[in-house]
């Protein structure tokens, strides 16, 4: 699953590319963790968002809520569940991306390895988002089984849409969304590096 993702496009390119009103990048860093903002196309904007859906879990002990915890990913096999099932049907949006990170190597000493696509500064992968209490507009990114190239890393990834699917994933019938949800089947560039994957 995707926790951490670099979008390293200025504001300007992302705008051109999405036919969308440029907006004011100064408080999304280049990297982007669960939690904390990021960019987002929803409703013909472009919009910051918090990365995350908020889970509120109850304390074992006393049954009072606890501090929220961020659902950044949402599988496509629980699209239908009660707590992504609303968003997926009304809400759903495309997250720009340079390049995606997992962790790759022994326990204690992994790596980060980033996948992006070839000759690509910019993407898009499937989203969905809503209002929370919490931290206002939240996204999360929809995942899909791995694809081959990066079955040794880990076995999901995010739903990677090409351009001809962006109006189809963002204004389609839940029931064509759903059809976009699939492996990815197209090359993907793999950077491995030295890089620790807590800093």
């Amino acid at each position: 699953m995707c926790n951490l993702y670099k979008l390293t496009a200025p504001a300007q390119a992302i705008a051109r590319m999405f036919d969308v009103e440029a907006a004011d990048r100064a408080n999304v860093g280049e990297e982007v963790y669960p939690g904390y903002p990021g960019m987002v196309i929803a409703e013909g904007t472009c919009r910051t968002m918090s990365w995350g859906f908020p889970l509120v879990p109850k304390s074992k002990k006393t049954g009072q809520p606890l501090r929220p915890k961020s659902v950044n990913n949402a599988r496509e096999d629980k699209l239908h569940t009660s707590f992504w099932r609303d968003s997926f049907a009304k809400r759903r949006c495309l997250i720009p991306v340079s390049a995606w990170a997992e962790a790759e190597g022994a326990k204690g000493r992994m790596t980060r390895t980033w996948y992006s696509l070839p000759s690509e500064d910019l993407f898009a992968v499937a989203g969905i988002w809503r209002p929370t209490d919490e931290w206002g507009d939240a996204y999360s990114m929809v995942m899909v089984d791995g694809c081959e190239q990066m079955s040794d890393v880990h076995d999901r990834m995010p739903t990677i849409l090409r351009r001809d699917d962006w109006a189809r994933w963002t204004e389609g019938a839940p029931e064509e969304a759903f059809a976009l949800c699939r492996i990815w089947n197209g090359p993907l560039a793999v950077d491995r590096t030295a890089e620790g994957w807590r800093r």
